[in-house]
């Protein structure tokens, strides 16, 4: 019989809503969830932790103590990114072994432990310290498709895997790529090498699941993940629904069918009701073209939102033509977080500004091995590009970390947020956005940044570009002027209303534009994360002036010349839009 991981609460809707589903919409259906027949449950790691911080504003250690307080029979785990934890780089080790021993106390059974490259260096504190608290550890192999990636591959990181004592093995197919022959191939090989239990995940973007989950449990995998309908299918994990039928009846999971129905109706309604203007139809529908192109639907949709922000939509063509090319240049990484952002972000500044004319501190920080070790060699001529004639790193990135914790500690203490253990561990992976959630949390005003527009939702076109526009207290009704013209929603009455200026949002001035030859202007939208320089300081070319956060990536702005510091026009935490002037030199 193969056992059902169920991933609703992260997986499913980090795929097809953008990860915004929030607690208070988990709970009236965890106990339910809990009666269901799951062999366990993912809830927490990958990107939930960053959107529950930065969008939702809930405390992500709150989360996970309130599940497992109605969760108490089904085991409760997570997606932990091996040495980067739940964040987009390396933290030290004592940040690994805290963070693990924190999230098992809060309520986490089953680690699933996996590292971008398949460099297992990466996962071994985190698997290590999950042992030694009691907890299951699932070792992962990331599962992609090049010329490198044979069955004599996948084997020898197995090896690797099983060396480090893990429970059994997870294939993560993050992107949907495996077909049906090669799951059965991969299954079989590892049951029959050493007997240890196997988990398959994969995602229905390419079509492929749901035969790829049959061949492979004919191959005698143990556990498949799915999620409930209607958050599945797409970009998800394939429905429950669907596989409970599908599964021959002498292998089939013992599930309450009814249960699970009554919570699909929930699902439905909720969804509906809160999350349809997060549901995009290129998730729900998934694309085949993902066998070619590799790119995962979580970052075919970052791609989309990233060029859509940089108005530079049109240039989609070219980027995805431009990620194989990377890909290969940096050693065929596989595309799942962090690497999918590195490689896709890299790929969007080679296409707008010329092949890695501009580099992320990330993708620096990838070629210099601060990462890992890739499956492949980095070609030579873009390492000589990228780091000229500084050596990559040969050992495993974090020896070369300092530790962290005591410092967070006292950066805390001092600012006067510390409340629990949990928030040290929290600033370390997300330095600038756990201030802002304490402060907020200080001031008693935790409201979710991206909420539900209130209203019904129109859309006008303009210039053949599409805009959503919510408007409350208006009926509509629907209008088709002439044979030939597309239904419109239009306005049954427009009240006049008359709103007092003080009610009026106030818009906080830009700053303005400076002219000259000597403005350094920001590339891209972002963030201002650090100033590197000082008025008055001296600087030389293609020294760095400030980091810009874009893309969820590090961008170090050059100096386009030797000279002096005359202005300084932005201050740290500022948001910039493309063509914003940063910098005046002299």
């Amino acid at each position: 019989m193969v056992e059902i991981i169920d991933t609703t609460f992260r997986d499913a809707h980090q795929s097809l809503i953008a990860t915004r589903m929030s607690t208070k919409d988990m709970l009236p259906i965890a106990e339910k969830m809990d009666k269901a027949g799951f062999y366990s449950m993912e809830v927490w790691g990958g990107a939930t932790f960053d959107a529950l911080l930065r969008f939702l504003r809930e405390d992500p250690w709150e989360r996970l103590r309130l599940l497992r307080e109605h969760i108490k029979k089904t085991k409760l785990q997570m997606l932990l990114r091996g040495q980067n934890i739940v964040g987009y780089r390396h933290y030290p080790d004592d940040v690994v072994e805290k963070f693990v021993e924190l999230a098992y106390k809060n309520g986490i059974d089953i680690f699933r432990v996996f590292d971008a490259l398949n460099d297992v260096r990466n996962m071994k504190t985190s698997i290590k310290k999950a042992k030694e608290v009691g907890a299951e550890v699932q070792g992962c192999i990331c599962y992609t498709t090049g010329p490198i990636f044979t069955l004599k591959y996948y084997m020898s990181k197995v090896d690797e895997l099983i060396n480090l004592d893990v429970d059994y093995i997870t294939i993560k197919d993050m992107a949907g790529l495996a077909d049906p022959q090669t799951a059965y191939n991969l299954v079989k090989e590892i049951k029959e090498r050493y007997g240890i239990k196997v988990n398959f995940h994969t995602h229905a973007t390419s079509g492929l699941a749901v035969a790829t989950y049959l061949k492979a449990i004919e191959a005698g995998v143990d556990y498949i993940d799915t999620s409930i309908h209607p958050l599945a299918g797409g970009t998800a994990q394939p429905a429950v629904q669907t596989m409970y039928y599908a599964i021959p009846e002498a292998k089939r999971p013992k599930l309450d069918m009814k249960l699970i129905h009554e919570i699909s109706k929930y699902l439905a309604d909720l969804l509906e009701r809160k999350y349809d203007h997060l549901l995009s139809k290129k998730a729900i529908q998934g694309d085949p073209n993902v066998l070619i192109h590799q790119i995962p639907g979580g970052m075919y949709s970052n791609l989309i939102k990233q060029l859509s922000e940089l108005k530079a939509l049109d240039k989609l063509d070219e980027v995805l033509e431009e990620i194989p090319r990377v890909r290969e240049d940096l050693g065929y990484p596989p595309l799942v977080t962090p690497t999918s952002q590195i490689v896709g972000v890299q790929a969007v500044l080679n296409v707008l500004f010329g092949r890695y004319k501009r580099v992320t501190k990330e993708t620096k920080d990838y070629v210099k091995g601060l990462y890992g070790r890739p499956p492949a060699p980095i070609k030579e001529e873009v390492k000589k590009l990228i780091l000229g004639d500084e050596e990559p790193i040969t050992v495993r990135p974090a020896d070369l970390l300092e530790p962290m914790l005591d410092k967070a500690r006292r950066e805390l203490e001092e600012k006067g947020y510390l409340e629990r253990e949990e928030d040290v561990v929290t600033y370390c992976l997300f330095p600038q956005v756990a201030l802002e959630f304490f402060e907020l949390r200080k001031q008693g005003k935790l409201k979710p940044v991206e909420e539900k527009p209130r209203g019904k939702m129109i859309r006008i076109y303009i210039n053949g570009r599409e805009y959503k526009v919510w408007v409350e207290g208006v009926e509509f009704e629907r209008l088709v002027p002439s044979r030939y013209a597309q239904p419109q929603m239009l306005p049954r009455a427009v009240p006049s209303v008359q709103v007092p200026r003080s009610s009026l949002p106030i818009e906080t001035p830009k700053p303005q534009a400076v002219a000259g030859a000597n403005v350094v202007t920001a590339p891209m939208p972002g963030k201002v994360l650090k100033i590197l320089v000082r008025e008055g300081d001296r600087v030389r070319v293609g020294q760095g002036l400030l980091i810009l956060e874009a893309m969820k990536m590090e961008n170090e702005i050059p100096s386009p010349m030797d000279g002096v510091v005359k202005r300084i026009l932005v201050k740290e935490g500022d948001a910039v839009d493309t063509g914003q002037a940063l910098i005046e030199l002299k």
